[in-house]
């Protein structure tokens, strides 16, 4: 079934794939989460995170609700494009978009899906926030990235501290060695920035390519050296990611404006969440701001 969202895109939909016995009311796809992800297995996903910096989930979102996204980036891609500032340069042939919170984005399956919250909750140490939904998004003529982190440390490379960040990705298409992997060199999260430099240059710590098809998530941490690969095709890659960080730390350069109708009909839980300006209507252009984006 297709339907129109408020920006006149096309959103395929399906019927009777949605329960409301979620935490706090939350809206997910029906599946049996405690089956595939119980205790012990949130438990080795937040082990990984704080180890390595980053952790998969396989196959946590539904192909449905992923073919519907991709319907709709596509569509906002090539709009963002004829916009003047509408995507933000990350470096040659590759970009970054806010997402605006409309249908099919808008959606506490994604941001607040409990399987992504149990692990936050395992790594963050207080209350932490949403303050970010939006895509990196490499094409043809890509190039591999400079190494880099998304955030400084707190204080100093040398003061290790725990998580104060992350960022949650998943792909709208297959990620394949041709179309542009993100790479990352596992651990270097609590590395001093020169040392994991050092370490990957002699081959101590390989950079790894991470292959994911669309419903898998990764969770990384964004001081782990990490760079974008070359997309060799001719179809853009669009990886979505949402940060979140802890309650007191500062995201000036991130945008997040949400509808005020759709802020209100979330439960308080959820709007304690996400760290944004309610509006009483979207602006339908957006002046990309988050351009400095590595250190």
């Amino acid at each position: 079934m297709n339907e129109m969202n408020a920006w006149g895109w096309q959103v395929q939909r399906s019927l009777g794939t949605e329960s409301k016995d979620g935490i706090d009311g939350i809206v997910y796809p029906r599946s049996d989460l405690t089956a595939h992800w119980n205790v012990a297995e949130l438990d080795r996903l937040a082990e990984s995170l704080n180890r390595d910096g980053i952790c998969v989930i396989r196959n946590l979102f539904p192909q449905t609700l992923i073919e519907d996204w991709a319907i709709a980036f596509d569509q906002l891609f090539q709009q963002r494009k004829n916009q003047a500032g509408g995507l933000a340069p990350r470096e040659q042939s590759r970009y970054y978009l806010t997402l605006p919170w409309i249908d099919p984005f808008a959606n506490t399956a994604i941001f607040a899906n409990p399987v992504i919250l149990a692990v936050l909750n395992r790594v963050f140490a207080q209350e932490y926030r949403l303050v970010q939904l939006g895509a990196d998004v490499p094409v043809q003529g890509s190039t591999y990235q400079e190494i880099h982190r998304d955030f400084r440390p707190l204080f100093m490379d040398q003061f290790v501290t725990p998580l104060y960040a992350v960022a949650v990705n998943f792909p709208l298409v297959e990620v394949t060695a041709e179309n542009g992997p993100f790479q990352m060199a596992l651990g270097t999260h609590v590395l001093p920035r020169e040392e994991g430099l050092a370490k990957i240059a002699s081959g101590e710590i390989p950079i790894e390519s991470f292959y994911l098809q669309p419903g898998d998530v990764m969770i990384r941490s964004p001081l782990a050296l990490h760079r974008g690969s070359p997309n060799l095709t001719d179809r853009p890659r669009p990886m979505i990611v949402m940060g979140y960080v802890m309650h007191w730390l500062h995201t000036a350069h991130l945008d997040l404006r949400i509808p005020r109708a759709y802020y209100e009909s979330l439960p308080e839980s959820i709007q304690q969440m996400l760290r944004c300006e309610v509006v009483d209507r979207l602006a339908e252009q957006q002046v990309e701001t988050y351009i400095n984006f590595k250190y």
